[in-house]
């Protein structure tokens, strides 16, 4: 061989190295317990494929921009319900508590002619106080969140039936509500969007990556930093392509092309969501507290207004949820924020790698727990089955998660990680 062959062998191995470094730890993470979102992944890898070959239809674009409007309201509750697992506490009364919020806004624009900000305005707002008052209950007078938030579960329907009149239906009729399930963004914008979410997701990685490797902290090889930029990029770009294909079955009466509006809010509250919880010091203070309550006490942290915190963050986000929900169903009624919602919520942060014991968590688990449960609703419905099935189903993958993620916690604490 060749002292040029030999230099350009050398040459790959020693770039290669640090990446095979990478997964060699990364190897050693899944052993040691630390899952991540591999799980949530892998099940969802496995039901759209499953789904794709006994139903073609799923992988249509109408179905696949259906699919992204049937899941937005579950998975932004389940956001605002990551920042409560993480203390290591529950929020029961999320579901119920969208639909209040949801009824306020509806009743304000119907009954009373408010404008559609002032109106989400005020539902923000009951969002917060609901907040407030579960976080004072649990953390001032010291009761159990699952007791505090089941009695506020039962308090809310009350609550939900005396705003709608015990029973009537509240429509929706603001145009700018209805839009955020019902219309699309132009091809172009999404385009634009696309190219926006991917740049900054590339600027935000290379940059850490370059600022702790100059500070000299451990970091992945930049080639893997630019293989997860890649992926993202090629994984939008397939997203946006489909829905920019026209979905409309008479396109010359009505075209239907584009990114669904709520995907731009999803993706606004990723984002925000994700940098409070993982870039601030409020953020490492919610998995402190989660984690050890009272070595976070004695490390100087306010418990106790985290804690409240966390409960109006929930709020808060339920009440976007029930917005969202509002607009797709074009009205509020007496089992808003009912039925399976709760259930679907938590179990989409369970799904996603959230765990019940709180201190480990992050809000993109609940984007890909909301996918799961929208995909396996979506696909068993595309196939026939009842809601009977898809509640077993959904249970069942459910409990599995929430056995992954105890499995991982006691390999975990065997290695020495937790």
């Amino acid at each position: 061989m060749t002292t040029g062959a030999l230099s350009r062998t050398g040459w790959r191995e020693s770039a290669l190295a640090p990446v095979a470094d990478h997964f060699r730890q990364y190897v050693g993470r899944l052993r040691g317990g630390d899952m991540g979102v591999l799980p949530a992944l892998l099940g969802l890898t496995v039901l759209c494929t499953a789904f794709a070959i006994m139903r073609p239809r799923f992988l249509t674009s109408g179905n696949f921009a259906n699919l992204f409007n049937q899941g937005a309201a579950v998975t932004i509750i389940a956001m605002g319900l990551i920042f409560v697992l993480v203390i290591g506490e529950i929020d029961l009364s999320a579901g119920f508590a969208s639909g209040v919020c949801a009824a306020v806004a509806a009743v304000l624009m119907d009954r009373h002619g408010t404008p559609w900000y002032l109106a989400v305005g005020a539902a923000l707002l009951t969002g917060v106080v609901i907040g407030l008052a579960i976080g004072l209950l649990v953390a001032k007078l010291d009761i159990p969140s699952f007791v505090v938030t089941l009695g506020a579960f039962l308090a809310f329907q009350g609550v939900l039936l005396k705003i709608v009149r015990d029973g009537e239906n509240v429509s929706v009729h603001d145009s700018t509500i209805l839009a955020i399930a019902g219309k699309n963004v132009t091809p172009w914008l999404g385009w634009l969007l696309a190219a926006v979410a991917v740049g900054g997701y590339a600027a935000i990685q290379f940059t850490r990556t370059l600022n702790r490797s100059r500070r000299g902290l451990a970091t992945a090889p930049m080639a893997v930093t630019a293989l997860r930029v890649g992926a993202l990029a090629v994984l939008v770009g397939a997203g946006v392509y489909a829905l920019n294909l026209e979905r409309s079955r008479n396109a010359a009466v009505a075209s239907l092309r584009g990114v669904p509006i709520v995907v731009p809010i999803v993706v606004v509250l990723l984002v925000a969501g994700t940098f409070l919880l993982r870039r601030t010091a409020f953020g490492l203070s919610l998995y402190a507290v989660g984690g050890n309550r009272e070595a976070a006490r004695r490390a100087g942290i306010d418990v106790d207004r985290v804690r409240i915190s966390a409960f109006v963050i929930c709020s808060g986000l339920a009440a976007v949820g029930g917005i969202v929900a509002a607009s797709r169903a074009n009205s509020v009624d007496p089992n808003s924020g009912g039925s399976n919602v709760l259930l679907y919520a938590v179990g989409a942060a369970v799904i996603g790698g959230t765990s019940l014991f709180g201190g480990k968590g992050r809000v993109v688990d609940a984007v890909l727990g909301g996918a799961v449960v929208a995909v396996i609703d979506n696909g068993m419905g595309l196939m026939g089955y009842s809601s009977g099935v898809k509640y077993i189903v959904t249970g069942s993958v459910l409990l599995l998660a929430a056995g992954v993620d105890a499995l991982s916690r006691k390999r975990a604490e065997a290695s020495g990680l937790r």
